[in-house]
This record gives structure tokens, sequence and C-alpha cells, in this order.
């Protein structure tokens, strides 16, 4: 069962499925190939978290058992896109061939297609984003700003042996939280809920990100290529060193010997060893589950949303932190 059957929210399900639908209709173009281009992506699924959250923003405002409202369904489409988008540039980015189980857009076509593709996913949120009025196309378009600054951080320190976790947690805000915290800022901004309230679901979504992405990054050393639909240790393959990696160079010369330079898969292997010890494990996820604790702080501090849509909420992130995959 996945996290989002888990949260066991009636209308999630059904407004999932409208959400699929407009993200096919916001793909839509007479280019086929772009179409197939484009929608490669959407047809391999997803976790569809980002979504999730916009749906359930808006289910908190308006109670938990009624639809969302189209306006919601719309915004939760703009921030997929956006996250699909970025996927296709961070793909040709990392030389990556493979995404989801299937092949990469880079691997199966090029990374001109790849990049072209990415560019119009986001252009495509944009119009959308556009459609719900201009304080919410302002937010996505200083989303997508956020997550360009977070990932030309983490190039700045490729292959960086002394990369500290203040840069780190700065680029991870830039490149996963900062949509995350917008998915449900729009949720709650469509649903017309007080600042106070705005603020609080920004922050929620914030932490949400940042537990996800060091999660994401514990996974990478420790779980498995079929676990992970990619490659396993593809961050340490590629150079970014993350919060497991700058833990276990605190303490293992021989980890800091091997890093600074492209490493072979067999090394790679070595690495991964010696990065994924419980030690170094548990101190990562010890920083995931502040994250948690500091989600779930941000939602009890909010008035005026519904009770249970909040606790289903802190169930969610609860999951993120303690996912296998």
């Amino acid at each position: 069962m996945s996290l989002v059957d888990d949260l066991g929210l009636g209308p999630l399900t059904a407004d999932l499925t409208r959400v699929e639908d407009a993200l096919e209709e916001g793909v839509r173009s007479d280019d086929r190939f772009l179409v197939d281009v484009a929608s490669h992506l959407l047809a391999a699924g997803g976790k569809r978290l980002r979504p999730t959250l916009t749906l359930c923003a808006a289910y908190a405002a308006r109670g938990g058992g009624r639809d969302a409202h189209d306006a919601a369904i719309t915004g939760a489409a703009s921030v997929e896109l956006v996250h699909l988008g970025s996927l296709y540039h961070d793909d040709v980015i990392d030389e990556a061939g493979t995404r989801r189980g299937v092949p990469s857009v880079n691997a199966r076509w090029s990374n001109i297609v790849a990049i072209l593709a990415g560019d119009y996913l986001l252009a495509k949120a944009s119009e959308l984003a556009a459609s719900l009025g201009a304080d919410v196309a302002g937010l996505l378009a200083a989303t997508i700003g956020e997550l360009c600054r977070g990932q030309v951080l983490e190039l700045q320190h490729l292959f960086d042996a002394d990369r500290t976790e203040e840069l780190y947690f700065s680029a991870i805000e830039g490149k996963t939280a900062a949509l995350m915290a917008s998915s449900c800022r729009i949720g709650g901004m469509v649903s017309g809920v007080s600042p106070a309230t705005l603020d609080a679901l920004t922050r929620f979504g914030h932490h949400v990100g940042m537990c996800f992405q060091i999660v994401d990054d514990v996974l990478d050393v420790t779980a498995t290529e079929e676990e992970l639909g990619k490659p396993a240790g593809n961050d340490l393959h590629e150079g970014v060193y993350t919060l497991p990696v700058i833990h276990a160079v605190a303490t293992s010369e021989e980890l800091r010997v091997m890093l600074g330079r492209k490493l072979d898969r067999d090394v790679v292997e070595r690495a991964r060893l010696l990065v994924s010890t419980p030690e170094v494990v548990e101190a990562s996820m010890a920083v995931a589950r502040s994250h948690v604790s500091k989600a779930t702080e941000a939602l009890a501090g909010a008035d005026g949303l519904d009770a249970e849509v909040c606790d289903r909420l802190a169930k969610l992130v609860d999951g993120l932190a303690n996912r296998s995959s």
C-alpha cells in the first residue's frame, strides 16, 4: 500500500485521478512527438507527493470529506509538472540512464530533447498557475528560481569532500523543500485561508521536503537499484556528497581519500559500505526525524484547519521518514 493510500482520506484517490487527467491535458500539443516525450514520465507513475500535499492543504482548509475544488486540482497539476520538468533536467545533469524503472528521456532520445521537453513542462506548469491568478503564478515562478538556485549550489560543490552540512541544507532547501512548501501553500491560497495559516502550511511543506530529501539521500547508499528504480550509489558516483557522506567523511579517512573524483562502479560499492554504517545512517535519520517533528508542530500551530486532515498529514510525513524506497 502506498503512502497516499495509507492517508485514508476519502476523496483523495478520485481527486488524484482528476489530477492525472489535468496532467494529460496540460501536456497536450499538436506535435505528437512532443506529447510522447513530455508524457514519458507521466506514464511511469510516481508517488505524486507534491499534488497530494496541495490537495491535502485544500482539504484541511475546507474539511476532509469534500472533493477538491477545481482550482486545487489545477494547482496540484501545476506543481507536479514543475517536478517532472526538473526531473528531465536532473537526468541530463546526472547522465542518468533510468528513472522510475524506465529509460530516462535523455537515454531514450537525447540530452537536447530532454532539456527542451523539461522546459516545455515548466512552461505548461506556469500556464496552469497563471490561470489561478497573479499571486499563484508569482509563487510558482519564484519556486522554479529556488529549484535552480539549489541545483546550482549543489553543482558548485561536486566532488567537494569538504562540503559542509550548511551548504547541503541550503541546496536541498532550494532543490526539494521549496517545491513542497509551495505545493502546500498553493492549496491554502486557492482555498482562502488566513495569512497565518498559509504560513503554517508553507512551513509544514518545507519540513516535509527537508525530511524527504534527507531520507532519499540515505536510501541512495542503503537501498538496492530495484528499490530505487535507478542505480544505487549514484550520488557518490556523480560527486554529490550528501548528508550521510558528510557524516561518514568526518570519521573515515579511507572514504575521504576515495572522494574528490569520479569513482568506478566497483569503488562506489566500497564507498557505499563506508557510508552506510549504522552510526552514519542513524545520525542522518535523526536529522530527518527532527523535520518530522517540526512539520507536525507547524500544523499544530495553524488555526482553522480540519483536525482529522492534519492528523493524516502528520502520519504522511512520519511515513516518509520510514519509507524504504
